[in-house]
């Protein structure tokens, strides 16, 4: 039997768990937090309510907005330098993909030195880091369950993805009330990343029993809630999203991902876009070029997608990308490369940079500049 590893954080999940992150900052060490958020958070009431939690667990804390979608390796050096002089111990992060990741590599800075490119790749980081307690405002990034973090290098306009154990934070707290705050086109980006997430952590060349249930669940949850979310708003639905997002997080942190994020991460690098809004362009042929190497996966994934399995297994599975495809129109967004992409002639450069990414390591097919080309131009 192969050794398995499965790695995720504490995790407090349910409505008003907000209420609980000074207390949990304090049973980690902390006496100065270290906190990171946007000013969007800040807007919409959430920063505040978070520090009040602080406050009465009588913490000191500093507070770092210094963040953008696609945090950038400046931001993080600048924010490291904040935490080294203000002499904080405990991280925390709320908001999005974007102020996690930025924490993160914050944290890896702050107890590793240099700069955050030094750690690009998988297992670079030697220190511990900082204890960190995360508390998601979106239900997709996952990265308040993962060991991964995406920073963009502004030199080389390239998304650099640094894995390692360390970057799995302690505590993840995840109150589905905050997903109440967020626009349309937010709940849908995030709930289309944690479907891709599900999708390329299933089919991972290192799956495992325990990784593949939940990226199925998580299939399960996004197809039968993220249009009621989106319509209505109503809570039930933005919690079943918030399930949906943390299987799918503890399955691709354990399993990895593949070509569509090896592409995604090369395209935000390049076109400082939203991600979860790449993954109804590129999902689809990604899914159809590695449909050869795992058919029967590829049909367990259309059968959950289409709610049945159909003649064969070949025919599940094409009939799932189909679905897929049919969900993300549905949902009124960009389904071509050239929306996003204005020169055919960028694409030989975009490809070059994602064959060297990490996360196409676990794709189940090997893919080579020229694979990735051809699914390119598929999505165009």
């Amino acid at each position: 039997m192969e050794l398995r590893k499965f790695s995720i954080p504490e995790i407090i999940f349910g409505r008003g768990s907000l209420r609980y992150v000074g207390r949990c900052a304090r049973r980690i060490g902390a006496e100065k937090v270290f906190l990171v958020s946007d000013p969007g958070l800040e807007q919409a009431g959430w920063v505040d309510r978070l520090t009040e939690t602080l406050e009465e667990e009588k913490l000191r804390w500093v507070y770092f907005n210094d963040v953008v979608s696609n945090p950038r390796d400046l931001q993080i050096e600048k924010g490291a330098a904040v935490y080294r002089r203000e002499r904080a111990d405990v991280v925390i992060a709320l908001g999005g993909g974007s102020p996690m990741d930025a924490a993160k590599g914050i944290a890896v800075v702050a107890s590793n030195g240099g700069q955050i490119r030094d750690y690009e790749g998988a297992n670079r980081i030697q220190r511990p880091l900082p204890p960190m307690v995360f508390i998601p405002s979106t239900a997709g990034s996952g990265s308040d369950i993962t060991q991964f973090a995406i920073i963009t290098d502004v030199r080389r306009k390239v998304k650099m993805s640094i894995i390692s154990r360390t970057l799995v934070p302690n505590i993840s707290i995840i109150d589905p009330l905050v997903l109440q705050t967020k626009t349309r086109k937010l709940i849908i980006a995030a709930a289309i990343d944690a479907m891709s997430h599900a999708i390329e952590s299933y089919v991972s060349n290192i799956a495992s029993p325990f990784t593949e249930l939940l990226s199925l669940q998580a299939i399960g949850l996004i197809v039968k809630h993220l249009h009621t979310a989106v319509e209505t708003r109503s809570l039930d639905s933005l919690e079943q999203l918030s399930s949906a997002s943390t299987v799918a997080g503890m399955a691709f942190s354990n399993a990895g991902l593949g070509a569509d994020h090896a592409l995604a991460h090369s395209l935000g690098g390049m076109f400082d876009t939203l991600h979860g809004l790449v993954h109804p362009v590129l999902l689809p042929a990604v899914m159809r070029f590695n449909l050869p190497e795992c058919i029967e996966k590829m049909a367990d994934i259309g059968r959950v997608l289409l709610g049945r399995r159909l003649g064969s297994s070949e025919a599940t599975a094409l009939g799932g990308i189909e679905k897929f495809e049919e969900f993300c129109e549905s949902l009124e967004v960009g389904v071509h490369l050239k929306e996003i992409v204005r020169d055919k002639s960028e694409l030989p450069n975009l490809c070059k940079m994602a064959v060297n990414d990490a996360c196409l390591l676990t794709n189940p097919r090997k893919a080579t500049c020229e694979d990735l080309l051809q699914i390119c131009e598929g999505a165009w």
